[in-house]
């Protein structure tokens, strides 16, 4: 699976866990060099508070287009630290 945006890959894997549609990247998946730290959090009921990054490709940037659980609860334990995109992020095979 591959994640891209603005003509860019910043996430490849094999290995992706798919929850609720989306797929989730292993951490050591992402291209680190597009992600920022985010702010923004939000919380799920059954797999926790998730945490966002901002893209930043080509000096454009995509806030918080990604997300992640860095303490899921027992229910997603198995997304812990893997990474989902949304705003226009494209997930291909």
């Amino acid at each position: 699976m591959k994640a891209v945006w603005n003509g860019t890959v910043v996430a490849e894997s094999a290995e992706t866990e798919v929850v609720e549609g989306n797929h989730y990247f292993p951490a050591d998946s992402i291209n680190k060099e597009y992600f920022k730290e985010s702010e923004t959090t939000s919380v799920c009921p059954w797999k926790g508070t998730a945490s966002y990054y901002s893209l930043v490709v080509e000096g454009e940037t995509n806030a918080d287009a990604a997300w992640y659980y860095p303490s899921a609860k027992p229910e997603a334990k198995n997304i812990e630290g893997y990474v989902a995109f949304w705003k226009g992020v494209e997930v291909t095979d």
